[in-house]
């Protein structure tokens, strides 16, 4: 894809807030949670589809108990991209960073992926935090309890094993 799940445009800079898109827990579906000013609610989901679009605060995951298999290819059970489109694996990210182009924000954004500094949303308090100098995109990959996500500023890009319930870009790929 051209620009992040949820963003209204494709970056015209590394900071273009029409660029940044939503922010989702690892592997859920398109809810609502995943509004930059989604509600906010501390009871976790003892299933796959929480049934409501507020954003879970608090744990390390919005699940009770975790499920590895929510993103896993174009078929994954909460697949947040479109028909034909995946979430990438951490391989794929890491393929990015080893190609040279994605080390650090200017990088990502002078990528053919056109990167944005959107910044994350907090697992507690649900607050936004380094919108327009960091930026955070998950992978369909798992590492124990957590999942892989890719992450660049200023200095650098590397991957990065991160809480579920953590809010991070989306830019899928064409599978």
């Amino acid at each position: 894809m051209d620009r992040n799940l949820g963003a209204s445009q494709v970056a015209t800079s590394s900071t273009d807030a029409a660029a940044y898109g939503d922010l989702y827990q690892w592997g859920r579906a398109a809810d609502g949670h995943e509004k930059r000013d989604s509600g906010t609610t501390s009871t976790l989901s003892d299933t796959d589809t929480p049934g409501h679009g507020d954003y879970i605060l608090f744990s390390n995951d919005w699940r009770s108990s975790k499920n590895d298999n929510l993103w896993q290819g174009v078929d994954g059970v909460n697949n947040p991209c479109p028909a034909g489109f995946r979430v990438p694996t951490a391989a794929e990210w890491e393929a990015e960073i080893d190609n040279g182009g994605l080390t650090n924000s200017a990088g990502a954004f002078g990528s053919p992926l056109i990167l944005p500094v959107a910044g994350y949303r907090n697992r507690v308090g649900g607050s936004l935090s380094t919108v327009g100098s960091s930026g955070f995109y998950w992978s369909s990959s798992v590492d124990g309890s957590n999942a892989r996500s890719l992450r660049f500023n200023s200095s650098n890009a590397n991957m990065l094993s991160s809480n579920r319930a953590y809010g991070n870009s989306v830019r899928c790929r064409k599978d």
